[in-house]
């Protein structure tokens, strides 16, 4: 419900249909609830006017046939049903009837919730096993039930907590503006609701593809009827001269973010290690609390690999005027717990922890041992399948064969990892549909959100429209006359749209 002094029109009283270009909305109210109407070609629709991830504002987003997609994180909800049709978001947005009576239209009552999607495969598996208790894992058990799914369902996870919230790990959380109970993606209640088991702190050891079963590190076998590898990836871990190991943290689980909160309230000074996302929003969240925060890395300009050297040195720039000191062009060669030496033979002292955050490597560990193909991840084909019968694989361990260029692609991003769990489980139940969702990711930088949309591992050109400086911009990633990739900042609907071109361009 919004503030009382907000004025909206009366929905209920009824529009005029020429008073809603297509693909444009309105904010009104239908009795006590704010409703957005939505007209897209000559049909109109009355939703919800907050996306259910994180509740950007519709009325902002962007209007495709029935779909309407929200600016913040690109989740799509389908106007007609209401369903979250790809994540971030996983619950769908609420529905109101709509009349239409001449030139003007009416909105009537709340819509209850559509009914279950009915199986694709009228003989699914008997049981899914997902192994992962990350991104993936969760959106596959929840797309499992959202489509009727009545097997038994069960995540395996190594880790101490359900699945949480990962991109407020370096964030919200860690700057303390998040609360514990803000983390996990579900309330205990609802797995149990929704008949999913979580197994935690559980490793599974060995997978029997033949015989279709898993094995545990308690020694317990597993039977499976379809399988799911959701291992994710882990942190790369540097070896450092002299370092007592309880003063070199890692960022990868609530659980380590955690003991990061811990050592950071006594903390004064901490050098962090990367110069990579998590390297710089960790900076971020730690300058937050008052940190001297000193970063170092081997890159040049920071983010430079992904979005190139103009976007990495407005980075790096708005984090100096944060107070963060960079030592570029340099790696750690030592810390004894007090200071911290570089390579260039300077020193960071009174250093109280060091964080490193110099990337990740798949954890194919396990499928390696089954016989599964591997390549720099696990290799799958466009349905999300392993080279092994009932075994798909999704998230940031898998590698695709890329919608749009067919090259084969290993991306760690958060919304894609639950993309990919969505589709894999639908293909479990038989959908057989191709993963050609284009990839999204998003980072704040204190104030500052870039957004970026596609998928350039290299480029020939740069094309900057509007300016970074004053925080107005969208970056193009180019190969010749191909567009691969942009980055927005200020420019979310722009965002969107280039992210739909990217879409009908896709074979």
């Amino acid at each position: 419900m919004s503030d009382s002094s907000t004025v909206h029109t009366d929905l209920a009283r009824g529009v005029t249909r020429e008073s809603l270009a297509n693909g444009a909305s309105l904010l009104g109210r239908v009795g006590d609830d704010d409703v957005l109407l939505v007209r897209s070609a000559d049909r109109f629709f009355a939703v919800a006017p907050m996306c259910t991830h994180y509740h950007g504002e519709l009325a902002k987003g962007l209007v495709a046939g029935d779909t309407i997609r929200c600016p913040l994180h690109h989740a799509s909800f389908s106007l007609v049903t209401g369903e979250a049709l790809l994540a971030p978001a996983l619950d769908p947005i609420a529905r109101w009837r709509v009349e239409q009576d001449g030139d003007v239209v009416f909105v009537r009552e709340q819509l209850p919730p559509p009914p279950a999607a009915a199986l694709a495969n009228a003989t699914p598996p008997a049981s899914v096993v997902i192994v992962g208790g990350g991104a993936a894992g969760h959106a596959a058990a929840e797309m499992l039930r959202r489509r009727g799914y009545e097997g038994a369902v069960t995540i395996v996870s190594a880790d101490v907590d359900p699945p949480v919230d990962r991109p407020n790990l370096s964030k919200d959380f860690l700057e303390g503006s998040a609360p514990d109970e803000w983390m996990p993606l579900w309330p205990a209640e609802r797995y149990a609701d929704q008949r999913i088991a979580v197994e935690l702190e559980s490793r599974v050891t060995s997978i029997q593809p033949d015989a279709r079963t898993i094995t545990l590190e308690n020694g317990t076998t597993r039977e499976y009827g379809a399988l799911l590898l959701a291992t994710g990836a882990e942190p790369i871990h540097l070896s450092i001269a002299g370092a007592p190991a309880d003063r070199v943290l890692y960022l990868r689980s609530f659980a380590d973010s955690r003991l990061i909160v811990e050592h950071a309230r006594s903390a004064t000074r901490v050098v962090v290690v990367g110069a990579s996302f998590i390297g710089l929003e960790v900076a971020m969240a730690l300058r937050a609390r008052g940190i001297d925060v000193h970063v170092v890395a081997p890159d040049n300009v920071p983010l430079e690999r992904v979005l190139g050297p103009e976007v990495g040195r407005f980075v790096q720039a708005l984090h100096e005027r944060n107070g963060v000191v960079f030592h570029l062009g340099q790696t750690v060669a030592s810390f004894d717990g007090r200071a911290v030496a570089l390579s260039s033979d300077t020193h960071v002292v009174d250093v109280n922890f060091v964080l490193v955050g110099a990337g990740v490597k798949p954890a194919t560990g396990l499928a390696e041992r089954a016989g599964l193909t591997i390549d720099r991840g696990i290799v799958v084909n466009e349905f999300l399948e392993t080279s092994a019968a009932g075994i798909y694989a999704a998230g940031d361990v898998a590698r695709y064969p890329d919608a749009r260029t067919g090259s084969p692609v290993r991306i760690e991003h958060w919304v894609v990892a639950q993309q990919q769990g969505q589709i894999a489980a639908r293909n479990i139940l038989g959908a057989r549909e191709r993963f050609t969702p284009i990839p999204f990711f998003w980072s704040r930088h204190y104030d500052t959100t870039i957004r970026y949309t596609g998928h350039a591992e290299r480029w020939d050109r740069v094309v900057i429209d509007g300016s970074l400086e004053q925080e107005d911009a969208m970056v193009s990633y180019y190969v010749g006359d191909t567009r691969l990739a942009v980055a927005t900042i200020g420019r979310d609907r722009d965002n969107l749209e280039v992210e739909q071109e990217f879409e009908r361009n896709t074979p």
